[in-house]
């Protein structure tokens, strides 16, 4: 199994800034509730670009790397990115501190596990095609948080709870969330298929072919195009449209950061 001490050149570049990202993250989690000053807020814009930084310095290295670390760092930072806005759009958003120790996490497994380095070829193309996959990513991740808060708030209305669903995003205003999340994430992910299945020989000087990347790929973008359709046609909603979301958004996350996790891990 591969450490990752191993990929110490480029660690060393991006471990420091990822470190003080997951102390800042880790900071403004441990911060009072009670405390209204604004510490917290400088704290979070500063773990944000923090993280920003350590994914910057491996994209712009001398010899630029990208791994499955990578993808969940700039993962967790896109997920995090669409929070922070929303909290400032929709204040009664409640805040949810968990979501800091998984972007936390994402940026060292990013500065831990950099990833082998970038094919030197056509990079304009393939600057594209990752940008548009990872914001697939992103979106999609930003999709589930909305479905787990939309069953959160589900389950406080019917409880005993149901006094404190006030602090709740109004049902139907997550559900809309949601699936405008899951529309957008869709459509760059259509893109980027498209943009793989024509241009791959061109970016990665390989033929396209039915891997493992591929199958998952193709199977989340049938299972997300179903729950879209369902939805359309039938206005599927609740627990079973977070299910079917939730069952997409595992096949895109195997499909590549659980192929890179294998090759850069387990097999390296």
């Amino acid at each position: 199994m591969l450490s990752p001490a191993a990929s110490l050149g480029p660690s060393a570049w991006l471990l420091p800034w990822a470190a003080l990202a997951a102390l800042a993250y880790g900071a403004a989690m441990v911060w009072p509730r009670t405390h209204q000053s604004h510490p917290p807020r400088l704290l979070l814009l500063a773990a944000w670009c923090l993280h920003l930084a350590s994914i910057a310095c491996g994209l712009l290295l001398a010899v630029p790397t990208f791994g499955f670390g990578p993808a969940l760092s700039i993962t967790g930072w896109l997920a995090f990115t669409v929070y922070a806005i929303e909290y400032q759009v929709l204040p009664r958003l409640p805040p949810q501190r968990w979501l800091l120790a998984v972007a936390a996490a994402s940026a060292l497994l990013g500065a831990l596990y950099p990833g082998p380095p970038l094919p030197d070829r056509h990079s304009l193309w393939m600057a594209t095609h990752m940008a548009l996959g990872i914001s697939s990513y992103g979106l999609f991740a930003a999709a589930v948080f909305h479905g787990w808060l939309m069953r959160r708030a589900e389950k406080r209305m019917r409880s005993a709870s149901a006094l404190d669903a006030g602090d709740d995003l109004p049902l139907l205003a997550l559900e809309r969330l949601t699936f405008r999340f899951a529309q957008a994430g869709f459509v760059l992910l259509t893109a980027t298929l498209i943009a793989g299945l024509l241009f791959r020989d061109t970016v990665y000087g390989q033929a396209w072919a039915w891997r493992h990347k591929e199958v998952f790929s193709a199977l989340a973008w049938m299972t997300f195009a179903a729950l879209l359709l369902a939805r359309w046609r039938m206005g599927l909603r609740g627990k079973k449209a977070v299910r079917i979301l939730n069952a997409g958004a595992i096949l895109l996350l195997l499909a590549y950061v659980g192929s890179r996790f294998v090759m850069e891990v387990i097999l390296a």
